[in-house]
């Protein structure tokens, strides 16, 4: 499995400062099989600084999701850390 992109990722006006939600298009790569899956996913900064990642995928992948999921939540914060996140 690999993660090729998050593309189309648009944010939504959310009231709370510190909550920022964002939807988008997920493009995997499973054993040789491109799939696209919509996907959303919230960034909330804890009073602690520190940010928590939830993500929502709008349908089944064909794949373990803990593992996908740790991985999209590193993905995320790569993309937040250099500025690939619409602000």
């Amino acid at each position: 499995m690999k993660i090729k992109q998050i593309r189309d990722i648009i944010r939504k006006d959310v009231p709370i400062y510190y909550r920022r939600l964002f939807t988008g298009i997920l493009e995997l790569d499973l054993m040789g099989k491109n799939i696209e899956r919509d996907i959303d996913f919230t960034i909330e900064t804890m009073p602690t600084g520190l940010n928590r990642i939830s993500i929502t995928i709008a349908e089944p992948v064909d794949y373990p999701l803990v593992p996908l999921l740790r991985e999209l939540k590193q993905f995320i914060t790569n993309l937040d850390e250099n500025g690939g996140l619409p602000g």
